[in-house]
């Protein structure tokens, strides 16, 4: 039996880029996305070239607490009988600015959708991950949660808290045998840096992203890989 892998966000940037690394390499993927038409278009693309494993879709809004449970409850549904052996926590919003001068509600809706679809889409998992005492789950931090810079605002107090909470999960998933990884990637060339006037190889790819956290997985058992920063090579992009 295959693999089976969740990806939250997996239909476009670094989440499809996993999510699509993850067919090749023979897992079936549960993934979620609020753009019900980028779901179908991958799901097109993912039967035509990865025709041996199963690729299945949610249209959700994870910011949405009942929207995080409804994509639990299928999981778990999708995982009846068999192991969870994967999980990326990797939806996130970013809004530019300062603290005093972002609009209200910024902050509520930014913790909503980069922490609390981890936080409560977790909770719903761990009664699986612990009975089955496997699997390895990563959260998709950022940079900017080692390092605020101007203009961050709300996006880096939740990303900050996103680490934190990756590190209270990693010491309580211990004696399951359940792994948990911090992936901290710089600039990476998504849709948010549409626009940036960059070039292309000024950035790191989704690719690059998608390739180290499989590699973490294939670590053996004894192993894990607590944290990863990834950063262009030429540095942080100011």
């Amino acid at each position: 039996m295959n693999l089976l892998a969740v990806v939250t966000g997996g239909s476009r940037g670094i989440g499809k880029a996993v999510t699509e690394k993850l067919l090749r390499d023979g897992f079936d993927v549960i993934t979620c996305a609020r753009n019900a038409a980028d779901l179908q278009k991958l799901a097109e693309t993912a039967a035509v070239e990865y025709p041996s494993v199963k690729l299945y879709t949610y249209v959700a809004d994870l910011s949405v607490e009942q929207e995080v449970v409804g994509f639990g409850s299928l999981i778990l549904s999708i995982a009846e009988g068999r192991s969870l052996d994967f999980v990326l926590h990797n939806t996130g919003v970013f809004w530019p600015g300062a603290i005093g001068e972002e609009e209200p509600g910024v902050l509520e809706k930014t913790m909503s959708t980069n922490v609390y679809s981890a936080y409560h889409l977790t909770r719903s998992l761990l009664g699986k991950l612990k009975a089955q005492r496997s699997g390895h789950i990563f959260m998709m931090c950022s940079i900017a949660s080692l390092v605020a810079y101007p203009n961050g605002g709300s996006y880096c107090i939740s990303k900050f808290a996103l680490l934190g909470m990756t590190k209270v999960l990693r010491e309580e998933l211990k004696p399951f045998n359940i792994r948990v990884t911090a992936v901290m990637p710089g600039a990476t060339f998504t849709d948010s840096w549409a626009g940036a006037g960059l070039p292309e190889s000024r950035f790191v790819k989704p690719e690059d992203i998608a390739d180290t956290v499989l590699a973490a997985f294939n670590l053996s058992a004894g192993a894990v890989l607590e944290e990863v920063v990834i950063r262009p090579q030429l540095g942080d992009i100011a």
